[in-house]
């Protein structure tokens, strides 16, 4: 399983400036390919991002200039574009009314320099070579004989180029730390990208792949129904539990929109403008790191304080749950931008994807519409608006949390449509043990 660990890294300014140079070829590169892509859908045709890769040594032979950026950061560039292509016409195909295809990147825009394979080398303060470049691949030589560390040492990263100054793009970073997140548990190191965030720092994203334990099944099952302001689970055993999101970014939401209504109002561009712009992003990435750390511990504490080999979760996209719709309130918006500024739909789903897969635990997603407008007992589906946080069914008089009663149903519907019906008939026992009428009608439906 290939994961990403993102880097802080402090340039010199000669490196900072080579950097942007190299930067500003690879965004001319995106901009040219999706102006002649552009190009030849208006006049009926097609270009792949095969034709563009092979086109890319007539380029190097028309502008020089392009040399100096390592081959495979090109292709990366052209790679993206493909990417983002074949995203918008993804959105397409599925009536994405917000689908919007690709745009230029502007002078301003610092281009992602994705090195994958070979172009960089890893070294460390003791002279000992951790991945070194051959003709088209990076060998990752850390073995069993893995030396050890201490606060003092680096670990050197550095970049090919071929940019006429000449100028070692090699950085240093903490060894302990990388030995700790990559080096004790990676067998490969896949790429490594530099990037720039919006706050100016500059940073590595280094993929590795970690060996994943084997997925052994021991009948267990944990439902999740992941919400806003908490997430509420259900396990095969009938136990309920429930995790506040303390959502810091309600915290840091007010200075933000009083600093950008601050920036609304300033002179564009001028000493005060670039105060304030670099503020709000200041804070923002903040924010945005905060609710990551807030994140992994909560994945991290569900994933090792659970017995189960198989977590479900439902499938609704985040995207079309935050999305604004004709004739929504002023409350409505507010739940949008919470929904966004958790990102739990999405990102929290990824951090228990992944941290599973590691330790040989399973995710499986299943359709979990109308999971809070059915009732746990009987079946029986109402319309239940988001300030009704109780679900009260007329038909069997069951009464509960909404939130439990959606773990329920996601549990109920998932052993239902695998025909695990030994699993099922455990699971509604216990239920029926915590005082929950589970498969116990009372009344006849109303009407």
């Amino acid at each position: 399983m290939y994961q990403t660990l993102p880097v802080r890294i402090i340039p010199t300014s000669q490196q900072e400036e080579l950097l942007w140079i190299l930067s500003e070829k690879c965004r001319l590169l995106y901009n040219f390919a999706l102006a002649e892509r552009k190009d030849a859908y208006s006049n009926g045709m097609k270009i792949s991002y095969i034709k563009q890769q092979n086109d890319l040594p007539n380029t190097k032979k028309q502008y020089p200039e392009y040399k100096w950026v390592y081959s495979k950061v090109l292709q990366s560039v052209l790679k993206r574009l493909d990417a983002n292509y074949k995203s918008f016409f993804s959105l397409k195909r599925n009536c994405d009314e917000n689908a919007r295809p690709p745009k230029y990147r502007g002078v301003d825009y610092f281009f992602t320099m994705t090195y994958n394979q070979s172009g960089f080398e890893i070294t460390d303060s003791k002279s000992n070579k951790i991945a070194y470049n051959s003709t088209d691949t990076t060998n990752y030589l850390y073995g069993a004989d893995k030396p050890e560390y201490t606060e003092d040492d680096e670990v050197f990263i550095s970049f090919s180029h071929n940019h006429p100054s000449g100028l070692e793009l090699k950085f240093g970073l903490p060894a302990k730390i990388l030995y700790d997140r990559i080096l004790r548990v990676a067998d490969e190191i896949a790429q490594v990208g530099i990037y720039q965030k919006k706050d100016g720092g500059y940073y590595l994203s280094i993929t590795y792949n970690v060996p994943c334990l084997d997925f052994k099944h021991n009948d267990k099952y944990l439902a999740m129904d992941i919400g806003v302001n908490k997430h509420t689970m259900v396990d095969s055993d009938g136990n309920l539990r429930e995790m506040i999101n303390k959502r810091p970014d309600k915290y840091r939401e007010p200075k933000i929109q009083q600093i950008q209504s601050r920036l609304d109002h300033c002179k564009r561009y001028s000493k005060k403008w670039y105060r304030l712009k670099r503020n709000l992003n200041r804070m923002k990435q903040k924010s945005s790191n905060q609710l990551k750390d807030f994140q992994h511990k909560k994945t991290r504490n569900i994933v090792d304080n659970t017995d189960a080999s198989v977590i479900i979760i439902g499938d609704l996209s985040a995207k079309q749950m935050a999305s604004s719709k004709k004739g929504d309130k002023k409350s409505d918006k507010s739940t949008h931008r919470g929904t966004h500024n958790s990102g739990y739909i999405g990102r929290f789903a990824q951090f228990l994807a992944y941290k599973s897969l590691r330790v040989g635990k399973r995710i499986i997603e299943i359709d979990e519409s109308y999971t809070s407008q059915d009732c746990c007992n009987c079946g029986y589906r109402q319309k239940m608006p988001l300030y009704e946080r109780n679900y009260n069914c007329p038909y069997c008089r069951q009464s509960m949390d909404r939130d439990k009663n959606s773990a329920i149903v996601i549990m109920e519907r998932y052993l239902r449509q695998n025909a695990l019906w030994t699993g099922y008939q455990h699971f509604t026992d216990n239920l029926r043990q915590t005082g929950l009428l589970i498969g116990m009608i009372t009344q006849s439906l109303p009407g």
